[in-house]
């Protein structure tokens, strides 16, 4: 358990303080904020168009949608549409509560074996919330970071930052989704650290992705909070990024470079591990298909016609012989 969390935190570190010495020591404000940035982008859209792509061309040679409700067959059978979709609306809508509420996860529970002879259901919800949490705090974050690439900003953005800075805790406002994320991302990472069956199945790249996401938005926190940075710096630097006048703005603190390291670091690594299960989901055979296979035959794209011996055709070749020991003939 050691070695996966201790690489994985080491490799954040030796980032952050990358991050630190180039753009404050050093003064490499350029390098992190112009050309790290645009490399991590392309590296962004070049990757997440790849898996995609690949996984769109792979072949389904079977018919496997995870269902878990009635079938459609007879007309006097009531077929469950959403847990085992027949229809186009039935599977878009099974797949929209996949991906906005993560059913299939809500549904999952808990097996411990007490006793050689007994097995316990139990309720599993912790890690249900606990993605939720996340998935979702990460996504009402990013829609928020919207204002600094647009102008007019968004319509939806201020509603959005209104109610996440309901409390007004703090000035700047300290968002909830901040609180939070960084809950989640504990809670995510200490599961992973005390349940011995999945110490065992964590790789030091299960724990470097929550370190990873912990530290850019703990840093982007700091900044906020902390350093103070200004926001008006802010959106000029990155409206001249996303109009190919990339610029760096005087007054613009390290630990705003140190940020931007850090999320062009997780952008970059993004296509290239598992966070990629974001698009992943939508092209899951699993998941993507209609379970309508009573219906409509599913052909492998992967068959080419073989030359095959029927048996009509090998009782023909082997009659007499099947005569002598007596095997009984379909044909006389």
């Amino acid at each position: 358990m050691r070695f996966p969390v201790l690489s994985a935190l080491g490799a954040v570190l030796a980032l952050i303080l990358f991050g630190y010495v180039g753009a404050g020591l050093l003064g490499l404000q350029t390098l992190f904020g112009v050309v790290i940035p645009y490399v991590a982008l392309g590296l962004f859209i070049v990757g997440f168009i790849y898996r995609v792509v690949t996984w769109a061309a792979s072949p389904v040679p079977f018919h496997i949608p995870t269902v878990c409700g009635q079938q459609r067959s007879l007309s006097w059978i009531k077929a469950d549409d959403k847990e085992s979709p027949y229809t186009t609306i039935g599977l878009i809508a099974r797949m929209a509560l996949e991906v906005l509420f993560f059913r299939s996860l809500f549904r999952n529970d808990r097996v411990e074996l007490k006793r050689p002879e007994k097995l316990v259901y139990g309720s599993n919800r912790w890690l249900w919330l606990g993605g939720l949490v996340f998935h979702w705090s990460l996504a009402l974050i990013l829609f928020r970071h919207l204002r600094f690439v647009t102008e007019p900003v968004l319509p939806g953005i201020g509603w959005v930052e209104a109610i996440d800075g309901m409390f007004q805790i703090g000035t700047p406002t300290f968002f909830l989704t901040d609180i939070a994320i960084m809950v989640a991302v504990t809670y995510l990472f200490l599961r992973r650290v005390l349940s011995p069956q999945l110490r065992t199945l964590s790789l030091p790249a299960d724990y470097f992705a929550l370190f990873l996401v912990g530290t850019v938005v703990a840093s982007g926190v700091l900044m906020r909070h902390v350093f103070k940075a200004e926001p008006a710096r802010i959106k000029e630097m990155f409206m001249g990024f996303v109009a190919f006048q990339p610029s760096t703005p005087a007054g613009l603190d390290t630990a705003f470079y140190v940020h931007l390291f850090l999320a062009s670091v997780l952008f970059a690594y993004f296509p290239f591990s598992k966070l990629m299960h974001a698009a992943g989901v939508f092209l899951s055979p699993t998941r993507n298909l209609k379970n309508d296979s009573r219906a409509v035959r599913h052909v492998n794209p992967w068959a080419y016609p073989v030359k095959v011996h029927t048996y009509a055709e090998y009782e023909d070749e082997f009659r007499e012989q099947m005569k002598d020991v007596k095997l009984p003939l379909e044909r006389q």
